[in-house]
């Protein structure tokens, strides 16, 4: 020895993040939201089964840092996230699922008409551009590598989700059927809304109708929709907004969505007749 005192030698480890306790909403689906107890967003679920998961929506890209960090807490491998995908090309959906596809480095899956506004990164089909509301937000746009379509079935370990084409909010919406479970889009929310309307975005009464028909007459227990509180299927509920949309074909109050307006056709009998307003 030199006669130095001997310095001891301090090793040092990257600090792993603590933990968080998952809580699950059901067998094999975690809500983010839901597990962080307040609201980020829309509703993203992560469905996973032994040692595979994937995300439904991830919602605004300013959001996507602490999904993806809640997501490392859970204890979820990124290598093991198959895929994200998208419940329809909304921005308040898909907004950040070039980042999150970026950091999780895994693919995006969507519905073919879902797939060309989220390639080109379409603002105006997307509703990232609203001028009329003065919305006016960056669309990224991002590859697609998996087209879906209704009865295709997505393998998350030993679970199959069952795809729904369940269009009428937009052209592209799909639900997911695990067991009695329904992952249910913006078909139907718990207060009877259902998702917006309009023509320029996809939306079509009559598919709508019919999309809420198929839940309706199913025999799926709950409904998981992209906002709002997770509920029991209620067939009243739905027969109401059902009955809403049926209106709503022969009104002007949608415009170009009506299938016709039946108070125009007795307006041009009543001027052709000479009747007076009474």
């Amino acid at each position: 020895m030199n006669g130095e005192p001997r310095r001891s030698l301090r090793l040092t480890h990257c600090a792993r993040p603590a933990m968080l306790k998952r809580k699950p909403i059901f067998p094999h689906i975690i809500e983010i939201n839901h597990q962080l107890g307040r609201v980020l967003g829309c509703n993203v679920y992560l469905v996973f089964d032994q040692n595979e998961w994937i995300l439904i929506d991830i919602g605004y890209e300013e959001v996507v840092d602490e999904i993806v960090q809640t997501i490392r807490m859970l204890d979820f491998p990124f290598a093991q996230c198959k895929t994200i995908v998208a419940t329809h090309a909304d921005v308040d959906h898909i907004q950040g699922l070039a980042k999150a596809k970026q950091l999780l480095k895994t693919t995006v899956t969507a519905h073919p008409l879902a797939a060309s506004p989220l390639k080109s990164g379409d603002r105006l089909k997307t509703f990232a551009l609203i001028e009329p509301q003065k919305i006016d937000m960056p669309m990224p746009p991002v590859e697609v590598e998996h087209l879906i379509n209704d009865g295709d079935l997505l393998q998350v370990g030993k679970q199959q989700l069952e795809v729904w084409l369940t269009p009428g909010h937009t052209d592209s919406q799909l639900a997911f059927r695990l067991g009695d479970i329904l992952l249910s889009g913006d078909n139907i929310y718990r207060d009877g809304c259902v998702g917006a309307i309009d023509a320029h975005h996809g939306s079509d009464l009559p598919s709508f109708i019919r999309s809420l028909t198929r839940i309706r007459n199913s025999d799926i227990q709950w409904l998981l929709p992209s906002h709002g509180p997770i509920f029991r299927k209620d067939n009243a509920l739905l027969d109401q907004a059902i009955e809403r949309l049926n209106r709503y074909l022969h009104m002007a109050d949608f415009g170009t969505c009506a299938i016709d307006w039946p108070l125009m056709d007795d307006y041009e009998d009543e001027l052709a007749a000479g009747k007076m307003p009474e």
